[in-house]
């Protein structure tokens, strides 16, 4: 790897970065825990600041870096702990708005380059949505370089002030187990769900509006009249599922919601089309691992989606029922389409980047914004 000599020469200093996390986002997390490793692994000293669960869970300090306890919220001792544990670093990379945002405070006063991903957007309306707004213009200003996981957060970047925006590399990291066709747990799993001789459709992430599982609803009363009817079956939790669940109810709905599960990998092996109903996702999680899981996807096209998938699923309008139902329906009535899809998406998850990409790409952006170290 070029960069290994490049940044642990004998005699030079090693580059000192902060990577700073909030809330624990999955995504984001497990990002900086792939980051974290791969940048030790060229001679990086990598010091992570995260609530105490965070880094229990992602094991920042198995990966080489070093952990620094930093609770999620912006209180005034937050920032001060943020402030110490960055007082040496070469530069300070934060993840998310309101990790990024404490990291601006952190960094007042001080000409440490800051770096900031954005993998998402925050889902607000009202007052919240322009206090949001207000975070987001503070951010993208006091940043040297705003990378986003899609074109559209690169777009957004830039209209909201962002001096230097661009496209980040973003591996799937240490996907679930049991991404690749897992055939022995299929029909087991089948049976315990009730799809036994009739189509299995999953979705999967949290019960809440942003994930258009109204709408999915909404397609699923279409499929009843479907010999035999598909199931579809919704892996995650949320504050929506008491709505959800009244109405799969008194509609009679094929569909089940499954709660948190930890076996959503073997979900997906089982499944014969994966679901992607969302108003709005950067670089889908389960897009990425349906993919990779030669199952076929219905998706939205919205953000980042039709970028990342290509021609390897089937795109329809967020928030239209009727095209979702439309797409199901033909795709579970013609097996040469799905076996079209599933050769498709295997070349387009080629086409990806791998974690050793993303972390070369972000170290040649450190590298833009550090001076040559001086010699020990």
């Amino acid at each position: 790897m070029s960069h290994v000599s490049s940044h642990s020469a004998p005699g030079q200093s090693p580059l000192r970065t902060v990577q700073v996390l909030g809330g624990g986002n999955a995504r984001s997390s497990a990002h900086v825990r792939s980051l974290a490793s791969g940048l030790v692994a060229r001679g990086v000293r990598v010091t992570v600041c995260a609530p105490v669960e965070v880094a229990h869970t992602y094991d920042f300090s198995g990966a080489g870096a070093d952990h620094v306890p930093v609770p999620r919220s912006s209180d005034p001792t937050s920032v001060a702990a943020l402030r110490a544990a960055c007082a040496e670093a070469d530069l300070v990379h934060a993840h998310g708005l309101h990790a990024s945002f404490r990291a601006v405070l952190a960094l007042s006063g001080r000409r440490t380059p800051l770096v900031v991903t954005w993998h998402g957007r925050a889902n607000a309306e009202g007052a919240r949505a322009h206090f949001l707004r207000m975070l987001e213009r503070r951010v993208v200003r006091s940043a040297s370089v705003v990378l986003g996981t899609s074109s559209d957060l690169v777009d957004r970047a830039r209209s909201t002030g962002a001096r230097d925006a661009r496209l980040a590399a973003a591996a799937l990291p240490g996907p679930r187990a049991a991404v690749e066709r897992d055939e022995s747990q299929g029909p087991k799993l089948r049976a315990e769900l009730g799809a036994t001789g009739r189509p299995l459709l999953l979705a999967v992430g949290a019960l809440e509006r942003r994930r258009g599982y109204r709408t999915l609803l909404d397609a699923a009363g279409s499929w009843r009249d479907l010999d035999p009817a598909p199931l579809v079956a919704i892996a995650g939790e949320g504050p929506l599922r008491p709505v959800l669940q009244r109405r799969i109810e008194d509609e009679e709905l094929p569909v089940r919601l499954l709660g948190r599960r930890e076996d959503v990998g073997d979900l997906l092996a089982a499944a014969d089309v994966a679901l992607l109903p969302s108003s709005w996702e950067s670089r889908s999680v389960l897009a990425q691992e349906a993919l990779h899981a030669r199952v076929p996807l219905v998706a939205t096209a919205v953000g980042g989606v039709p970028d990342l998938v290509g021609d390897a699923a089937e795109l329809v309008p967020y928030g239209d029922a009727a095209a979702l139902a439309r797409a199901v329906t033909a795709l579970l009535a013609d097996p040469a389409r799905r076996e079209l899809l599933r050769e498709r998406g295997v070349r387009q998850a080629a086409t990806w980047p791998t974690e050793d990409e993303t972390v070369a790409q972000v170290l040649s952006v450190y590298d833009e914004l550090t001076q040559p170290r001086p010699l020990i």
